[in-house]
């Protein structure tokens, strides 16, 4: 069967793979590389050449099975990460690290700060508390309108859940007004974040997560229409065209798999159903524009504040999430300079420290969207045309794993 897969992201790639062996496949992909939210940057030094990831960096031995299984097959290693995260105003008047007490009052002023241990208190009633919302699958309250109802503090409120909430799904903070509060809870349930024990272990691809895409695609590379978009797919009784953009001519497919996001999906299609267009509507995408640099200011002022995941506080409400990514602790780089990667906080860095700058879109979840994600049968499988991509779940690298494997099953394949 020939088959059309349009995007060489995690899913793409995934059922590029499952079909390989069996399919007659042609993968097109608009970027001049495979691996979409997968890129590392080989930056060299003196002291040697480091693969610093810049899209995708981690994953844990609980909620990634299929992916864990994917790197098994292609017998690519990994190696331990650190999840610790912080929060900070940039000016050192306030900032903390979860990790331990010594981050935790990394300014020993929030020792006698009533405000702040408030914030703590808060934290210790919505582990007990949001423990209830778990399994409402998308429904019941906002985010925020469960906290408002709650009576949390505005310091627990806008510097310690919004900023976590945030930084997980890279979204606006604002939007999280509309968040399902379940979908959090989900999260926080799965990754053992109600408490301090039981917690998953975090790992990193050893070498940079693209070693995954170099061995993922080697057996097919040319199969790889790379910087290839396409303009449009038209769908028929016996057959699917798929036409790129900038000529090149239609060309003719049994079945076609649009492994890109949703609104990218909807806007190829030349005749998209009702179903399709409500569906694929439904869940909008955010870009985030992405620095990869060694300017250590981005980090908070106290080193023992230092983590992971680093959350920025702003003075005026913002549009994006913005949040320093500390590169040599998720990928135990032992580099003598702070590999940093920043969300949407570029005036904020010396251009001198730049090294790579790039734009990854995110999926914007609602109860809209999380409704339309249970309609995938409604859509795929039909008109000779499949989906799949992360935003059919929450938006991680196994949600573009498990729904490249649901779509693969309907071709006999499986991971």
């Amino acid at each position: 069967m020939r088959i059309a897969i349009v995007g060489a992201g995690i899913a793409g790639l995934t059922c590029a793979h499952l079909l390989h062996p069996r399919h007659d496949i042609t993968v097109f992909e608009a970027d001049d590389r495979p691996g979409g939210h997968t890129r590392t940057i080989d930056v060299e030094t003196e002291a040697g050449v480091y693969g610093v990831d810049t899209g995708f960096i981690v994953f844990n031995d609980r909620n990634y099975p299929g992916f864990e299984r994917l790197l098994e097959r292609l017998g690519v290693e990994s190696q331990a990460s650190d999840m610790g995260f912080s929060v900070s105003d940039g000016r050192g008047e306030f900032e903390y690290n979860g990790s331990s007490a010594n981050g935790l009052f990394a300014r020993r002023s929030s020792l006698v700060r009533p405000s702040f241990h408030r914030m703590v208190r808060d934290l210790l009633r919505f582990n007990r508390e949001a423990p209830a919302l778990v399994g409402l699958n998308g429904s019941g309250p906002t985010l925020l309108d469960f906290l408002d109802e709650g009576g949390y503090s505005c310091e627990f409120v806008d510097r310690l859940i919004v900023p976590q909430a945030s930084a997980v799904w890279s979204a606006d903070p604002r939007d999280l007004r509309r968040f399902p509060a379940s979908v959090l809870a989900e999260f926080f349930d799965n990754h053992g974040m109600f408490g301090f024990h039981g917690r998953p272990k975090w790992r990193a691809v050893a070498g940079g997560s693209s070693r995954y895409v170099d061995r993922l695609t080697a057996p097919m590379r040319d199969r790889l229409r790379l910087s290839t978009p396409i303009a449009r797919v038209e769908r028929f009784a016996d057959r699917v065209e798929v036409t790129p953009a900038g000529g090149g001519g239609v060309e003719t497919f049994d079945e076609v798999i649009l492994a890109v996001h949703s609104d990218q999906a909807l806007a190829m299609l030349g005749d998209p159903s009702p179903a399709e267009a409500a569906v694929l509507g439904a869940i909008p995408y955010q870009p985030n524009e992405v620095v990869l640099h060694t300017d250590a200011s981005l980090l908070p002022r106290r080193r023992r504040a230092w983590a992971s995941w680093n959350f920025h506080l702003n003075e005026e409400p913002v549009e994006r999430t913005t949040v320093t990514y500390h590169m040599n602790r998720l990928q135990s780089l032992t580099a003598d300079r702070q590999f940093c990667v920043t969300l949407n906080r570029a005036h904020a860095i010396d251009p001198e420290r730049v090294l790579s700058v790039r734009e990854f879109s995110h999926p914007v979840f609602s109860h809209r969207a999380l409704a339309a994600q249970r309609r995938w049968d409604e859509v795929s499988g039909l008109r000779r045309t499949h989906y799949c991509g992360a935003y059919w779940g929450y938006g991680f690298h196994e949600d573009g794993v498990q729904s490249a494997r649901r779509v693969c099953r309907d071709f006999g394949a499986e991971l």
